[in-house]
């Protein structure tokens, strides 16, 4: 394989540029070109394909920076339809007319989804990113536990419903222990937990601070290490009767609460407090329009406002109970070290199952308690279930206690291999030396776009 092009789709990570860095430092050391392909999948519709060669010469362009957020080459939620063929043969014949004899797509599981179509065309390999951690089995016959049913109200006139599990859950079993993205955004969140705290102690508040992870509970879970008081998750119905008597007995206790909500969670029926809307994103996502909100409405109606008033700390609930969204600063900025190693040894891994001719395949990271991180490939075929969609990976219940509302003792021992030595000293040097750089109140920010449009090359349409 000579020539190989690389995407990056949905939504944005801090470990994009890592695995990118990874993908050519892999790529050079074989002697294979890496073409860059702008936007995700959006440049695969484009007649002129927008492209940056990663390489020239088999040297690395400058602009490559594993320690910046983002990516380098773009992102966007478009995605192929596989009903579509005459978009595909378009699709399959520009990227002939650039050379590439393979395709790295860099991604959660919408993209896996998404390049399915093209994984009939040519080698095409996925490396894993998401803040979320929903890439992935928690153990390998996952796939098999769902049933669809048949129901014209729901989107695509069917709904999905799990069956119960038939298999033990073990730590050495999951498939792609965790993704690059999460460390960095469990490292944001809880930092975030840590910071309102002082606030909620200082005025006597309850604080319920919403995190990202739609319907996977993994960021709620990491930011336990913020030590809030109480996490909420939305694999685990709530039991907003003893949520509320926990309310109680913490405030009572220390004069103010803290509490950690998954985007998702959902009562004790099963319906989202986030209530989805009827929008949806372009990757096919419906739209939350807030957990913490709907959470905070519940609370003052049950605490009212003469329990606070009684203790003489608020004239009512609704002044004392506040809600903040970590929102998407989860997303950017620098990556810490766990994110930047392993997604430049998973981009590097991608290159490896190419070149090995692998197709359809997954890089992903593997965890043993004996040896540590490993990375492997994985067929991309043994995610699918029996109609062939891939699903989004939920926190198996084992990692949460509902009882205390926090990590069980498992959920602990998951947490622990990552975030141990998660943050790299260089990491706190940084920040000690940038963020208050006298050059920041003179300079303008220097896009990293303003460098990589000069580089950014077109197919000619009438070739």
């Amino acid at each position: 394989m000579k020539r190989i092009g690389i995407l990056t789709a949905g939504g944005d990570t801090p470990a994009l540029n890592a695995t990118i860095q990874g993908t050519v430092v892999r790529a050079n050391q074989l002697r294979i070109e890496v073409i860059g392909l702008m936007k995700g999948f959006n440049s695969l519709f484009n007649p002129t394909v927008p492209h940056v060669h990663l390489n020239p010469l088999f040297q690395e362009i400058p602009e490559i920076d594993p320690t910046m957020g983002g990516t380098l080459i773009g992102s966007s939620r478009d995605f192929v339809d596989p009903d579509n063929k005459e978009e595909l043969d378009h699709i399959t014949h520009r990227l002939g007319k650039l050379g590439i004899e393979g395709l790295i797509c860099v991604g959660g599981d919408g993209t896996l989804n998404g390049l399915q179509p093209l994984a009939e065309r040519l080698p095409t390999v996925l490396a894993p990113k998401t803040i979320d951690n929903d890439l992935g089995l928690n153990y390998p016959s996952e796939p098999d536990e769902w049933l669809r049913t048949d129901d014209p109200k729901a989107r695509g006139g069917y709904r999905y419903r799990r069956m119960d599990s038939q298999a033990v859950f073990d730590l050495e079993q999951v498939v792609n222990y965790v993704t690059p993205g999460y460390a960095t955004a469990v490292f944001v969140s809880a930092t975030g937990v840590e910071r309102l705290r002082t606030t909620a102690e200082s005025h006597r508040r309850i604080a319920i601070v919403e995190v990202m992870g739609r319907h996977s509970g993994y960021i709620a879970l990491g930011s336990t290490y913020g030590r809030p008081d109480i996490v909420l998750v939305p694999e685990v119905r709530l039991n907003f009767e003893l949520l509320v008597e926990r309310v109680r007995q913490i405030y009572d206790l220390q004069k103010n609460v803290v509490i950690v909500c998954g985007e998702g969670i959902v009562d004790d029926q099963g319906r989202e407090l986030g209530a989805e809307s009827n929008t949806f994103d372009p990757a096919g996502n419906a739209i939350l329009s807030g957990a913490a909100e709907a959470l905070r409405t519940a609370l003052i109606q049950a605490l009212g406002d003469t329990y606070f008033q009684k203790y003489r700390r608020s004239e009512s609930a609704r002044e004392a109970i506040f809600t903040r969204k970590v929102g998407h600063t989860q997303r950017g900025g620098r990556p810490i070290l766990f994110d930047r190693f392993y997604a430049a040894q998973l981009g590097a891994k991608a290159v490896e199952l190419l070149n090995e001719g692998r197709n359809n395949a997954v890089a992903v990271l593997q965890y043993s308690r004996s040896k540590g991180f490993n990375v492997e490939g994985y067929d991309a075929n043994r995610f699918r279930d029996r109609w062939g969609l891939i699903h989004a990976r939920q926190m198996h219940p084992s990692l949460y206690d509902p009882r205390l509302m926090k990590p069980s003792r498992i959920g602990i021992e998951y947490l622990l291999p990552i975030f141990t030595s998660a943050i790299g000293e260089d990491d706190m040097e940084h920040t000690r030396q940038t963020l208050f750089a006298a050059g920041n109140l003179t300079q303008p920010y220097h896009s990293i776009n303003t460098d990589i449009n000069k580089r950014i090359r077109y197919l000619r349409e009438d070739e």
